[in-house]
């Protein structure tokens, strides 16, 4: 049997955190001396409390602690449930840390209005190519609802062009199109240069149409960080006298594994007004 204090040590607690788990009745101590009122606790009371602990750090109320421990769940059960949780929060924090991304883009936007210089700007024409695709619709254009459907949809291209034979003759490039229900959702098309015939089936193959006019500039880094360069750009186009024509092109020139090494040359189809 141990003193209250140091089952806390065992346990990695406080006292008066055993003090309040007795009082909400989550962990009785084992025998309560009558005549000092002194709790001890045995050590097989570890695992009771380790699951309180445990539970507790998930985000549940003691109430919720309580009612689970008390249906006598099984450890496998527990487990379960604590992969679940620990899943949830997991995409949490990844949901979180991709918000961070976009502020920290919002904030450079901010910070370089009338700095961020836009004489590598270019305007040039971009012939036809022949690419293979797959498209899929995202809820918005912002960073956060393209990231989650491009990465997805490139790795499926990839896969299926491996599957049929084929190799990539040419960059990546990844276009935007209003989607046909509206509603500011968009269809995204991942696509890849190939070399190959016309088709339709696991993977379309298309000539993509030149575009006549564009105004290219070229991104360093994540697409995640793209939206100062992109809003670069837009200054650019505006200022010059021309008239924007349709969402732009992304076109991958190096992506290496760590993506902040990315090089992508943004093309936006332009006109004059």
């Amino acid at each position: 049997m141990f003193t209250i204090g140091d089952f806390a040590r065992h346990g990695r607690v406080s006292v008066r955190m055993l003090r309040h788990y007795d009082a909400t009745g989550l962990l009785r101590p084992a025998h309560v001396d009558p005549a000092t009122g002194y709790r001890y606790y045995a050590a097989a009371q570890l695992a009771r409390l380790n699951r309180v602990i445990a539970l507790k750090e998930l985000g549940l109320t003691l109430q919720q602690v309580q009612q689970i421990l008390d249906e006598k769940v099984t450890t496998e059960e527990l487990r379960a449930m604590l992969r679940l949780r620990r899943a949830e929060l997991e995409g949490a924090m990844t949901a979180a840390a991709a918000r961070l991304v976009q502020v920290e883009a919002r904030l450079r936007s901010i910070e370089s209005e009338g700095h961020m210089p836009t004489n590598d700007v270019v305007i040039r024409s971009i012939p036809a190519i022949r690419v293979a695709e797959l498209t899929a619709t995202a809820a918005g254009f912002g960073p956060e609802a393209i990231s989650p459907v491009i990465g997805p949809l490139y790795d499926e291209l990839f896969r299926r062009l491996d599957a049929a034979g084929i190799k990539p003759t040419g960059p990546g490039v990844a276009s935007y199109e209003d989607a046909p229900e509206g509603g500011g959702r968009i269809t995204v098309h991942a696509a890849v240069q190939v070399a190959a015939p016309l088709q339709d089936g696991a993977f379309r193959v298309l000539d993509l149409p030149p575009v006549e006019r564009a105004a290219t500039i070229v991104h360093r880094g994540s697409m995640d960080t793209v939206l100062p360069t992109a809003q670069a750009l837009a200054v650019w186009i505006d200022e010059n006298g021309y008239r924007s024509a349709g969402h732009p092109r992304e076109v991958s020139l190096e992506c290496p594994d760590d993506q902040d090494d990315w090089v992508t040359e943004l093309q936006a189809p332009v006109i004059n007004p």
